[in-house]
């Protein structure tokens, strides 16, 4: 009786040769799930510092309309104002306003455009938000 045992060693052989790939391929599988799910959160707190960046805009543009509509005399022309430390520009415009009737046809006197405009650069882009209200001239006058 004679055993050949060549067989089983080149078994055994093949087996580990299956193991280390199935390994390598398993680790390929699992260097893209981890770089899928970084590139997710990535992204995730891309857009959050976006929308933080929108807020912080909003509420610079809600401040500087707030401090525009409290000027007790209104003068045409622009002011311009630069926030260093936010890296903003704001630009508020005052326009009279020559023709402006109510819904009854009347003429309203002494009406003020007014308008805030923020500059600033995202992403390297350069932006403008503007906002824009109405104002009678002599709402702060006694």
């Amino acid at each position: 009786m004679t055993t050949n045992r060549m067989p089983s060693r080149l078994c055994r052989r093949t087996r580990k040769g299956y193991l280390l790939l199935e390994v390598v391929l398993a680790m390929a599988v699992f260097s893209l799930a981890a770089t899928g799910f970084t590139l997710a959160l990535q992204k995730a707190a891309d857009a959050s510092d976006m929308a933080a960046r929108e807020m912080q805009i909003t509420r610079i543009l809600s401040s500087a309309l707030d401090e525009a509509l409290a000027v007790p005399v209104l003068e045409e022309g622009e002011a311009v104002m630069e926030l260093e430390e936010r890296q903003v520009d704001i630009q508020t415009l005052y326009e009279r306003i020559e023709e402006m009737e109510n819904q009854d046809g009347q003429l309203l006197q002494d009406m003020w455009r007014i308008t805030v405009t923020a500059f600033y650069v995202q992403d390297g882009a350069e932006i403008k938000r503007s906002a824009v209200t109405w104002r009678y001239g002599r709402l702060y006058q006694p």
